[in-house]
């Protein structure tokens, strides 16, 4: 990919790098390109240089994100640690970029006596991810505390947008094609700070309590079908502990795919076709996976 511009960049870009530095699951092989921006102005500047064809990823935390053993072609751009800005404004709003872990919003807001992003603490990524699919937690959902988004495109030009721009439904936003979420205004409201907090360490106890902390996975692989969980149906077929290679369905909670040590992407991508399969034939529900696929299988001869 040659670079144009004139610009100096100041963020880093590494080239073959492994993914599975930047994924909650430890798998996935290398980026041809690998770009921290240094901010949301150097963000701009690199998409300014990417030529038009250069394929895309965006990456925060990487929880929600599986990469293929055989790596990324084009481009990943890594969000966190750089496009964090995170700032109280007037009118009990919060801004938050979108390299911000969720958790840390949750944190921010409830430590400046701001209350209705406590469900925050529960989501696993950033919030460029919970934008992107409306994550939620604990009965809220991201877009329901939104007040505005802030995007840039492949030419590096910088928008505001309205939530009313967007479709949003369960696990799902649609939006500008080609544009991207660098950042969030969240109108909130004002309340007490400590029983805010409390609300957060309840919420991560209950969490802690019914979830595989601590271990490599995604957190939920599917989205719950209507009136339905999809760990219930899961759990039901009888898949708790099914095992392909080192990934294997968690025994405390069953919309969990773990990595045991050693897995592949191929086999936990393997596994959620399993189980979905297997759940299908049980329930006849096709379960919808949460998670995002993305790069190119190993191939043979491949080290």
């Amino acid at each position: 990919m040659a670079m144009a511009g004139t610009t100096a960049l100041r963020g880093e870009l590494r080239r073959d790098e492994p993914m599975a530095r930047h994924t909650t699951w430890r798998v996935g092989g290398p980026a041809d390109r690998f770009y921290r921006p240094a901010d949301r102005d150097d963000l701009a500047a690199f998409l300014r240089r990417v030529p038009d064809d250069e394929p895309l990823l965006w990456c925060g935390l990487g929880s929600n994100l599986l990469i293929r053993d055989g790596g990324v072609r084009g481009t990943v751009i890594y969000l966190q640690g750089g496009v964090d800005a995170l700032e109280r404004l007037p009118g009990n709003r919060v801004r938050a970029e979108c390299g911000v872990a969720c958790a840390k919003v949750a944190r921010f807001a409830a430590r400046q006596g701001l209350v209705d992003a406590e469900f925050l603490a529960g989501i696993p990524g950033t919030m460029g991810g919970a934008l992107a699919m409306n994550a939620g937690a604990f009965g809220g959902e991201t877009w329901q505390v939104v007040e505005a988004v802030e995007t840039v495109d492949r030419a590096g030009v910088l928008r505001e947008r309205l939530p009313r721009e967007y479709a949003v439904g369960y696990r799902s936003v649609d939006g500008p094609d080609e544009e991207w979420f660098v950042g969030c205004r969240l109108q909130l409201v004002t309340g007490d700070a400590d029983a805010a907090m409390g609300r957060i360490r309840e919420l991560l106890g209950r969490r802690a309590a019914t979830q595989p902390m601590g271990r490599p996975s995604c957190g939920s692989v599917f989205r719950n079908p209507e009136g339905d969980h999809a760990a219930r149906l899961i759990e039901a077929a009888g898949l708790k502990g099914l095992r392909r290679g080192g990934a294997v369905v968690s025994d405390k909670h069953a919309n969990f795919i773990l990595n045991d040590g050693g897995a592949t992407a191929a086999d936990i991508e393997g596994l959620i076709d399993e189980v979905q399969q297997r759940v299908h034939d049980h329930a006849g529900v096709l379960l919808q996976p949460e998670v995002r696929v993305a790069g190119e299988a190993r191939r043979d001869g491949d080290g």
